[in-house]
């Protein structure tokens, strides 16, 4: 009788293999890939979330910083790896949005991975240089038809986030602004603040602090309602820029083809992970507010926001390998 119930559990678990794996999954530590080096922002997230979501499926998460080609290094490790659930990677704006956008890399960011869920996101600022006798989007806008090409922004590169959303801008207005890029928001930032540009599209925690000093203005946010840490600073929308949505995102991608349960257990870990109260509070340090999705909503997200990158790079002329 009881080799007769082992026969039958052993056959329903064969008529079922994806549910036997998800059972047994994690079985083993599971690794993290980062496409950044160690420290800032970005590492900060995956470290913070990493910890937590290991504890939560009874497995470490070992990170694993993979910096190089804007995230290219690690993507491709992420798509040639196994599709078992031990290879993760915190995909990002640049990995699957702006980077495969402006040039030609050796992944498809759709077709090569498999969503797992967003983390979360942090908005991008417009700010001037204090001296810019702007107040408002629209003050700003009739600023910069009056003034000609004497008025330059900076941005954290050639292609990266902070560049896109000004000559987002850029198409919206109608406007003219010379493109300084630098190696890094860093020193972008200083010389806005030294006056050597006049504007830029930070993300909202690398302004914050100096926007705190009124050394630069915010003029508007991006994003789908008013930040919390600058609640008089309207949004794109409310400024009348429908549709402008330019986010600082983080979420987590895998090999293509992993199994569904599998994915449907990493998400469900990952969801609770992010309701957790000590994390948001964590995440406030990076401006990072938690943004659950469901794996389907995760990877509508990322082919919306490749298309809306890459029609912009069309219009724009925007290709960084040519």
């Amino acid at each position: 009788m009881q080799r007769r119930h082992l026969l039958q559990a052993a056959s329903a678990a064969l008529a079922l293999p994806g549910l036997a794996l998800a059972q047994s999954y994690p079985a083993k530590p599971i690794r993290y890939i980062v496409p950044v080096a160690a420290g800032g922002g970005n590492d900060m997230i995956a470290r913070v979330v990493a910890e937590r979501w290991g504890r939560l499926l009874g497995q470490s998460m070992a990170v694993d910083n993979q910096s190089g080609g804007g995230g290219v290094v690690a993507s491709q490790i992420t798509a040639h790896a196994p599709p078992d659930g031990y290879t993760l990677m915190q995909g990002y704006v640049a990995t699957h949005g702006t980077t495969p956008a402006t040039r030609k890399v050796n992944y498809d960011a759709i077709k090569d991975f498999t969503p797992i869920g967003m983390i979360g996101a942090t908005p991008n600022v417009l700010v001037v240089n204090a001296s810019v006798p702007a107040k408002t989007i629209d003050e700003f806008v009739q600023y910069l038809k009056s003034s000609g090409a004497a008025v330059s922004y900076g941005s954290a590169g050639a292609g990266s986030l902070t560049h896109l959303t000004m000559e987002l801008f850029k198409q919206e207005t109608g406007t003219t602004i010379v493109h300084v890029p630098y190696r890094g928001i860093a020193p972008a930032i200083n010389d806005l603040l030294g006056g050597q540009t006049q504007a830029m599209f930070p993300g909202l925690a690398a302004a914050l602090p100096h926007l705190r000093s009124g050394r630069m203005r915010a003029l508007a946010v991006t994003g789908k309602q008013r930040s919390p840490q600058l609640k008089d600073v309207p949004t794109m929308e409310e400024a009348g820029f429908k549709g402008f949505d330019a986010m600082q995102w983080y979420g987590s991608v895998g090999p293509a083809g992993m199994p569904a349960d599998i994915v449907r257990r990493l998400n469900e870990t990952q969801v609770a992970v992010l309701k957790s109260p000590d994390l948001a509070e964590k995440l406030a340090g990076e401006a990072v507010e938690p943004w659950p999705m469901t794996p389907e909503q995760f990877g509508q997200y990322i082919a919306t926001d490749i298309a809306r990158w890459t029609a912009l790079a069309k219009a724009r002329n925007i290709r960084l390998d040519e």
